[in-house]
Formats: C-alpha cells, structure tokens, sequence
C-alpha cells in the first residue's frame, strides 16, 4: 500500500489541508452567522450558494485549466479561497457571505477537478483501486479534522477565520513546489439528464431526493444545533459523527445490496432516516447523551444512501459509460444539495428548529415510495449481473469530490480496455 501511495503523497496531502480548510470553513460560518442572528434563509444561502458554486465550477473550470495551466489555475484557485476565508473573518455581513461563498464553491471545484486529475495521470493500473480509497478517505479526515476545530476555538472572534487562510494556503504548496508534469486537460463535463433517467429511474429520482436531504442537514444542522443552545463543542461533534456512522455503514449496507434487489435496499435504509428524523422532530432531545446516537443512526442511514443509488445506476450502464454516468449522478446529487437547503431554511423560520427534520423525512419517505414503486414495473437483476458495491463511493453530506473523480475509478481503465478490445475485434473482422 505504501508503495503505491508514496508517488501520489505530495498530492494527497494538499487535499488533507484543502479539505481542513472547507471543514472547518463550512462549520464557521453557519455557526458564526447564527450568532450575529442571521435568518434561517440567510444561513441557507450559504449552503446553496456554495454548492451552486461548485456544481458551476464543474462545468467552467476544465475551461480555465485549459486558458492558463494546471499550476496557475490551481494556485488562482487556492489563492480566491485563502482571501475568502480571511475576508469573511474580516466583513461580518450576511450578503457578502452568501456571494463570496458561491465563489468559494466555485473554486473548490476547480482545485478538486485539478488535484483529481494529478492523482489520475499518476496513478498506474494496479495502484488506483488504493489511490483511489485513500483519496476518499483523506477527504473524509480532512472535513471531520476542519470541524472539530470549531470545537476548540471562539466563533467570535476572527483567529478561526485565520486559521482557514493559513490551511488553504498549505493546500497550494505540495503541488506548487512539486516537480511532476502537468496531467492531460481535464475532462469535459456534461449532464445528460435524459439519458441518466432512462439508464436507472430509482438512481435519477433518488440521488436528487438523497441530495435534497443531505444539502439540507449538511447546511443547516448546525443552525438547529446553535438555535437549540448546543455549545460549539456538540455541534461539532454531532456533524462529525454523522459522517463517521455514514462510512462505517456503507460496506454492510453496500454488501447487503449486493445479495439483495438494491432498491429494497435503498428504501429500507431511507425508513431508518424517516424513522430517525421523526423521532428528533417529536422527541426534541436536548442533551448530547441523548441527541448524539440519535442523529449517529440517521448520519449511518443518510450518508450510506448515495452509493447504493449509484452502484444500481452502474448495474445497468455500459462499462464504456461509467464515467459519464458517475458524474452525471455527482453533479444531480450537487443540484439537490442546492435545493435543500434553499427549502429548508425557510421551513425552520416558520416551524422552528426541529422542522429541519419535516424537509428530510419527507424527502427520504419520497425515496422509499419511489423505490418500492418502480421495484414493480422493472425486475431485479440477478446477484451474478450486478457491478460490486465495493466499487461505488459518494459524498458524505455534502460535496467531496467532483466528476473528474470517476476517472480515478479502477472501472475507467477498465472500461477503456473494453473499448480497445472491441476496436482490435473490429479491425479484425473489418
């Protein structure tokens, strides 16, 4: 293992510091902004600026690396980041913080495409599968690892928002000073939502609805927590081990839906959210004891959701149209994180805190209903026929990786290889 990741570490490493930086650049603001009294819809628009950002970013910055280079690009990106951070420490005010955040997203994007791309062109065959794991998991430390900061530091005052300048600026080094060549340009990237639906309704509906739940709980779980009088610390806390639980039930649950149709699968999971979000609507627990198991179970259900829905789209996709087809799915899971928190901002102005969980519970029962329905009008493939779980990972919350991430997916060499298997049987035959 080590072996395989010592070329790439350079790279890897600067992801950890982006990701610090977004983690606890994401938990500060809605938790600095609840303080100064920022409405619910306001502290929402930060959630749906920044993922309109990114979603934009996808599209717009394979563009902007192809004008200017990948280092320049990189370090232009990193750069807007670092000022951003700083300067949201700086103006306290709730407009410039929705904008300035659409931009933050935005060029996210573009340094995640980048970095995604770097560890692509120098990743070889047999070391993806690892590269591509780690990758997944540097993330997930880097937003959990962010987080907690907030946990440790005063909201108030402008030293976190510091702190966030100084680890994007981290961020930039190991590729900056790195010597490797520039990977080929990036992958252009298209949403044909057409053809995502034809290929699996119940991964098309049920990825927008998954999105729609998980923007909303990403952005404004900590708004409930900060507007029921949880100290930092908990909050915190209680982000980071919904994301915890969603990772640790995504093998089992995955592995469950290998053996058994995937959408029984995904709607047995979604009661669990239902069930979950209902009980935190009606039982209101107001202490950690209590609150954080709770919300543990629902994180485990939520986060583990996504790559069930992805691995059914792949059971019915041409190996050739994997990548299309993952960051298709990626970039509609971005679309529904803009809507959640856009609705479930002003459903906690009208209906107080707790209704957060009216948004998600709605959306997970809509999951189930779906999920059931079209198990009638379509049959299961056999256990045989299905693509391995093991292969399908997806965001935690909220936007972690973007569509170039397909590429670094051992099934993209794969499906290459196929496409030049069928190019000799054609030259053959021809």
């Amino acid at each position: 293992m080590a072996r395989k990741i010592f070329p790439v570490i350079s790279l890897l490493l600067g992801t950890l510091f982006l990701f610090l930086g977004n983690g606890l650049h994401g938990l500060l603001l809605p938790v600095r902004g609840s303080a100064e009294g920022y409405s619910n819809e306001v502290l929402g628009l930060l959630g749906t600026s920044w993922a309109t950002g990114f979603v934009l970013g996808c599209f717009v910055a394979p563009k902007v690396v192809m004008r200017i280079g990948h280092v320049r690009a990189f370090s232009s990106f990193i750069a807007v980041i670092a000022i951003i951070a700083l300067m949201t420490g700086i103006v306290v005010e709730q407009t410039s913080w929705v904008l300035l955040r659409a931009l933050t997203g935005f060029c996210t994007a573009g340094t995640s495409m980048i970095i995604e791309s770097w560890l692509n062109e120098r990743a070889s065959n047999e070391s993806r599968g690892a590269i591509f794991s780690f990758y997944i998991s540097v993330t997930l430390m880097g937003v959990v690892g962010g987080q907690m900061m907030v946990a440790f530091g005063n909201v108030h005052t402008p030293i976190l928002f510091m702190i966030c300048g100084i680890l994007y600026c981290l961020a930039m080094l190991p590729t900056t000073l790195s010597n490797a060549a520039s990977p080929r340009p990036l992958s252009s990237v298209k949403l044909d939502l057409p053809s995502l639906f034809r290929n699996s309704p119940v991964s098309f509906v049920g990825i927008l609805l998954i999105g729609i739940a998980n923007g909303a709980f990403g952005t404004l779980v900590a708004v409930f927590g900060a507007r029921i009088g949880l100290p930092d610390v908990t909050i915190a806390a209680m982000l980071s081990i919904t994301i915890f639980a969603g990772a640790a039930a995504q093998f089992p649950a995955g592995r469950l839906s290998d053996k058994v149709d995937r959408r029984y699968v995904l709607a047995g999971i979604a009661v669990i959210a239902v069930v979950a979000a209902l009980v935190l609507l009606f039982v209101q627990p107001a202490t950690a004891i209590v609150l954080i198991p709770i919300v543990a179970i629902y994180g485990a259900a939520a986060n583990s959701l996504y790559p069930i829905a992805v691995a059914h789209a792949n059971d019915y996709a041409d190996s050739g149209d994997f990548v299309k087809v993952s960051g298709g799915l990626l970039l509609l899971y971005g679309i529904g994180t803009i809507i959640g928190p856009t609705i479930g901002g002003p459903v906690m102005t009208h209906l107080g805190p707790h209704a957060l969980f009216i948004v998600t519970a709605i959306a997970h029962a809509m999951l189930v209903a779906y999920a059931i329905f079209r198990s009638r009008l379509r049959p299961a493939l056999p256990p045989e026929e299905k693509d391995n779980f093991a292969h399908a990972h997806g965001p935690l919350s909220t936007m972690t990786a973007t569509p170039q991430s397909a590429n670094l997916d051992p099934r993209s060499d794969r499906a290459d290889t196929d496409r030049a298997d069928m190019g000799d049987d054609t030259k053959e035959n021809g």
